[in-house]
């Protein structure tokens, strides 16, 4: 393999893990706050990804479209907790968890009926697709962009947790809910902004992916869902920062393993879980792994 080669594996890698990591961010705060694992957050990525087709292809430029779905998904993720998660805040975490398999089949299967089971082709903008060259590395300037928007996502996640009051709030509310009720906060509304926040990074990343493989589906979000709860628990489920590094390192998994050992393509999906399954016999709690009794993301 040629050095340029090389190069453009570990850019493709980036890019995969870029949008690993956006998905994994959503994952990772519901559960620092809820203890819950949103099973649905998969197919919220696919909700933004269609919602941006859907107005894409009826004549909306495509930033526009992009923001709608962004809007579209948080809608959808706001309402998901109020009709689903806030009548089981106090329930056994059991149920919180099946609901949220269940909210899962359900999008799945509405999306099914209403726009059919063949894949879709995505309407990527022309100037995404233009190809530019950086040495060796030849690439859509699209692989470029995504892992940019990424880092500036974070940085803005982080300002917002850590600079912020509502940050604090949301800190706050993932240590105890009960005694945050006291102080006079409303832990629904600070538990909304966290499931707004998380659907619509969920969205940028569903309309990344659907840039990048240009074909969106109803049931897309299951698998790339999945890996992004991996990526949330390889970097260490809790912590924002280890989600983005969880992406980063699950992507380059898949990608090197196709780059590398290409007659094991097929089986590049097992390779990234048995990866996560290898990190956690060392470091049970990931990579960036914490006591959730004492921090919070």
């Amino acid at each position: 393999m040629t050095l340029s080669t090389f190069m453009q594996q570990m850019v493709n890698g980036i890019s995969l893990g870029s949008m690993y990591a956006l998905i994994a961010i959503g994952y990772t705060m519901v559960y620092g706050v809820l203890r819950l694992i949103n099973f649905a957050h998969g197919d919220i990525m696919m909700v933004g990804a269609f919602i941006a087709y859907f107005a894409n292809a009826n004549g909306v430029p495509f930033p526009i479209a992009v923001l709608i779905a962004i809007l579209g998904a948080i809608l959808v993720g706001i309402l998901t907790d109020k009709i689903a998660y806030k009548p089981l805040r106090n329930a056994p975490k059991i149920s919180l968890l099946i609901t949220a398999i269940g909210i899962s089949f359900f999008l799945e299967n509405l999306f099914n009926v209403l726009f059919g089971g063949i894949p879709r082709a995505f309407p990527t903008p022309i100037y995404l697709t233009k190809i530019i060259h950086i040495g060796g590395v030849v690439m859509p300037i699209s692989v470029f962009i995504i892992p940019v928007v990424t880092l500036l996502i974070l940085a803005v996640i982080l300002w917002i947790l850590y600079k912020t009051k509502y940050g604090m709030a949301i800190r706050a509310l993932a240590f105890d809910i009960p005694t945050v009720k006291l102080m006079g906060i409303n832990a629904d509304f600070i538990i909304m902004i966290v499931f707004a926040i998380g659907s619509g990074l969920a969205a940028i990343g569903g309309v990344f992916y659907a840039v990048s493989y240009p074909s969106i589906d109803p049931l897309m979000g299951i698998i790339v869902g999945l890996k992004a709860f991996a990526a949330a628990v390889l970097g260490g489920i809790g912590s924002v920062g280890g989600a983005v590094i969880g992406g980063f390192i699950l992507g380059f998994t898949e990608i090197v393993v196709v780059a590398f050992m290409p007659d094991l393509g097929g089986y590049k999906d097992a390779f990234a879980f048995v990866f996560l399954i290898l990190v956690l016999l060392f470091k049970p709690t990931g990579i960036m792994g914490q006591d959730l009794e004492r921090s919070r993301f």
